[in-house]
């Protein structure tokens, strides 16, 4: 793709793709590695990107008619989609999309406008699959040292870190932002990123990849809380064992006084809890938060048990303690002083215990890549922005991002997110101001792009797109629906 230039010397023209604007000097690249001086014009170094639905790509058809002019289609699609990725900026702010793209789909007539957005309002949602405790809440993030982000919210099995923004990118030293952006892109082009955690844990991050916690790579998510695992699994404990405590940080369960042994009529044990006792069964703040038996700190888990009642405990009750990912475990038989003793656990305990396992899911890592679409970007396909802005929330326009779909959140402005792990590899790059640089795409009626106010002017049709010598034609890797209007 040639974008205008200006020379700023014989042997140099000057880059206006992003506000670093470099010079740059004949058979040499800017210093996003995405803008080089060929022959005296800029050009867009990656070529662009246009996705399509193929069985030369690796496509398969399961037929269901034997009808010699079936196309193997069930449902027909576009079968090629235009996406932003290589296709270039808007910057700064006056010029139309690189790309707009007419084509007819079932009869209708569509245009998709595509441009690589420069975000320096972004951020990367990192979810963490894992019991383990990374960090206090709120605690800095960093990534070479330097800080890139804060823990935030922990959810069901999985503790969650917020990362970026335009406070690191542009609001501390320029290492810190420098740091964060190079961060920022390994993640959401799927590379591994070593993080540490200010008074917490080092993890290894990967989108669709284990976590890898103080060395140790995780397995499996819990299947849920204590509590939860005790209503899960109480009938199947029920006559094998006389009492199950289920470790956890969060809600530690107690089967013989959880409602759910109340209903199997489970007897009283005796048993004593350390902690806070929410409601029947269900225990808060048994231990500190680490990465021990179910996501504590304890290595030894009679120690958030108290001395067994007398009254109600007797010599041979039967124990089993059980971490809520299955990964700990211990049977315990109370000897004649009514203190548990360490035994070999029956064989269908450990049954009990190994379906635990089965019903946890595989501990992964989830990148979330988030920016808001600004006025610039939003210029680059209506001479009144705001109009798009409508567009989008009346569903009118469906906003992509290299192909895959997004969350447009609710409000104001076009703030979105996408999962990294599907979109076309290396989709993201940066610019050192310092910013990331995303593709996204507008698709709609071109009846509704003519009424938003767009560069009708500008309007190419596919053909013409895909017949470029800067085109790379990928498959359509992901099971997702076809970015339609």
């Amino acid at each position: 793709m040639v974008m205008e230039t200006t020379s700023a010397a014989i042997d140099k023209i000057r880059c206006d793709a992003c506000p670093v604007m470099c010079y740059i000097k004949p058979g040499a690249a800017g210093a996003c590695d995405r803008y080089a001086n060929h022959d005296g014009k800029l050009v867009r170094v990656d070529p662009h990107v246009i996705l399509e639905r193929t069985v030369s790509h690796g496509g398969k058809l399961v037929p269901f008619s034997r009808t010699e002019d079936w196309d193997g289609k069930i449902v027909h699609e576009p079968s090629t989609f235009v996406t932003a990725i290589g296709a270039g900026t808007t910057y700064p702010d006056y010029k139309p999309a690189p790309f707009i793209v007419s084509a007819e789909v079932d009869g209708v007539d569509m245009v998709t406008v595509v441009t690589e957005g420069i975000f320096s309002y972004c951020g990367i949602k990192v979810k963490i699959d894992t019991d383990r405790y990374l960090g206090p809440e709120t605690a800095t993030v960093r990534a070479q040292g330097e800080a890139v982000g804060h823990v935030t919210t922990s959810e069901y099995g999985s503790q969650m870190l917020s990362l970026g923004g335009v406070h690191h990118l542009t609001g501390g030293s320029k290492k810190e932002g420098r740091v964060t952006c190079d961060t920022l892109m390994d993640l959401a082009n799927c590379k591994a990123v070593e993080l540490t955690i200010d008074g917490g844990a080092s993890v290894v991050v990967q989108a669709g990849q284990p976590p890898i916690v103080n060395g140790m790579k995780e397995e499996r998510m819990r299947v849920g809380c204590g509590s939860a695992t005790i209503g899960m699994f109480a009938k199947q404990w029920h006559g094998k064992v006389d009492e199950v405590v289920v470790v956890d940080d969060h809600i530690t369960g107690v089967l013989s006084e959880h409602q759910a042994g109340k209903l199997l009529d489970i007897a009283d044990t005796g048993i004593k809890m350390k902690g806070r006792r929410s409601t029947p069964g269900r225990y808060f703040q048994v231990a500190d938060p680490g990465t021990g038996w179910g996501g504590t700190n304890i290595s030894d888990p009679l120690a958030i048990l108290g001395p067994f009642d007398a009254k109600e405990a007797k010599p041979g009750l039967s124990m089993l303690m059980v971490s809520t990912t299955g990964e700990h475990s211990s049977y315990y038989v109370l000897d004649g002083a009514l203190k548990p003793v360490e035994t070999e656990m029956p064989d269908d305990l450990k049954f009990s215990v190994e379906r635990i396992q089965e019903n946890c899911e595989p501990a992964l890592c989830t990148v979330l890549f988030m920016a808001g679409a600004g006025g610039s970007l939003r210029a680059g396909v209506t001479d009144n922005p705001v109009r798009l802005t409508r567009s989008v929330k009346d569903a009118l326009t469906r906003v992509t991002s290299g192909g895959a779909p997004v969350y447009v959140w609710p409000g104001g402005g076009i703030t979105y997110m996408v999962d990294v792990t599907q979109m076309p590899a290396g989709a993201f790059g940066y610019v050192p101001t310092p910013a990331l640089v995303a593709p996204i795409e507008f698709t709609m009626k071109l009846s509704d792009y003519a009424a938003l106010g767009g560069h009708m002017d500008y309007v190419k049709p596919l053909s013409e797109v895909q017949s470029g010598d800067d085109v790379r034609q990928l498959p359509w890797q992901n099971p997702i629906p076809g970015p339609r209007a």
